[in-house]
């Protein structure tokens, strides 16, 4: 007997064309206010929120509309003056995750001058265990996640020489799977998330070769379902996150061209609020600024004229990483 495939159907009347001005105004205004019940209840993740907002405006040239000055004063204030780490939002604890994320920011206003980076350095660096892994922040949770959040860290304040790098590579290895996929640790069930983590690590760090390329491309496009969605691992429903989570892999893997990407981009698409803008996971559920980047990075992966170009390691508008090289002559 068949085993049905776990999917969904596109609803007849779903958007077909990107609805830009709407989709603006709804990061311009989510979370504006203080009062609002997202706003009260998201502060736990309030930086990497911010980038995912401050990312999605930049990519369609639209940055200029929220105020630089606050965005910058909140960063600072969230560094911790004991370990240089930085968090999601003010008297918050340090983390990797929003470390990273407010790296990406500075980087994009060109304002990394507004931290003390060796500072953050020193933070990244003293989340380095033995066996080369990285945990999250000082309670110890260990994850493929943390070690991409550190080389992408680092690489973007051009110190990756301030980690053993060696060991590093050897754990994420470790992670690998007889499928070529990567979970969060070793042993663990491979993940399209985890997959963008490890290969965006090898990628900064120059290891791709240890990757087969086309066995896990292979994995990669077998997740690309009926409905032209992607998810995350096998019997799962497709998400408009995972549109990012593969097409980057696929990217950095060179088999981009092994979807179809004219399915993939009407599900993408259909995940449009035609009331509200933004994106959501499925056509008909809320929208967020989650869902809304990764549909941005998608289409730009997908070649769409009217959102500038994506690094697919970074997840940042390519000029912006560009603008590093020169500087750094490194990534």
């Amino acid at each position: 007997m068949a085993i049905p495939i776990k999917d969904i159907k596109l609803p007849e009347d779903s958007p077909k064309e990107l609805l830009l001005d709407k989709h603006v105004e709804f990061i311009k205004r989510y979370g504006k206010s203080d009062d609002d019940y997202e706003f009260g209840m998201s502060d736990y993740l309030r930086m990497s929120g911010m980038y995912w907002g401050l990312t999605a405006l930049e990519l369609v040239d639209k940055l200029h509309i929220l105020p630089e000055n606050d965005v910058i004063d909140f960063i600072k204030r969230c560094q911790d003056p004991e370990t240089g780490g930085i968090s999601a939002c003010i008297d918050h604890d340090p983390h990797l995750l929003y470390t990273l994320s407010a790296v990406q920011i500075l980087c994009m206003y060109d304002r990394l001058d507004a931290v003390d980076a060796s500072a953050v350095v020193n933070y990244v660096t003293s989340l380095q265990l033995p066996d080369g892994s990285f945990t999250g922040d000082k309670w110890g949770e260990v994850d493929t996640r943390f070690s991409f959040c550190a080389v992408a860290t680092l690489a973007l304040l051009n110190r990756l020489d301030a980690i053993d790098v060696e060991k590093a590579v050897s754990f994420v290895e470790s992670c690998k799977n007889f499928d070529e996929g990567f979970g969060s640790r070793p042993f663990s069930e491979s993940h399209a998330g985890m997959v963008y983590c490890c290969l965006g690590f090898l990628s900064i760090t120059g290891r791709l070769d240890i990757v087969d390329r086309d066995t896990l491309a292979w994995w990669l496009c077998e997740r690309q379902l009926p409905s032209g969605g992607l998810n995350g691992r096998p019997e799962k429903l497709p998400d408009v996150c995972y549109s990012w989570w593969v097409l980057s892999s696929l990217t950095m893997l060179g088999r981009l061209h092994w979807i179809s990407a004219p399915a993939l981009k009407r599900f993408i698409l259909a995940c449009q609020d035609v009331e509200t803008g933004g994106f959501s996971d499925r056509p008909g559920d809320v929208a967020d600024p989650y869902h809304t980047v990764f549909g941005f990075a998608a289409l730009s992966l997908l070649g769409f004229d009217s959102i500038k170009p994506v690094n697919p390691t970074f997840c940042m508008p390519q000029h912006v990483i560009d603008k590093l090289k020169i500087k750094h002559q490194l990534l």
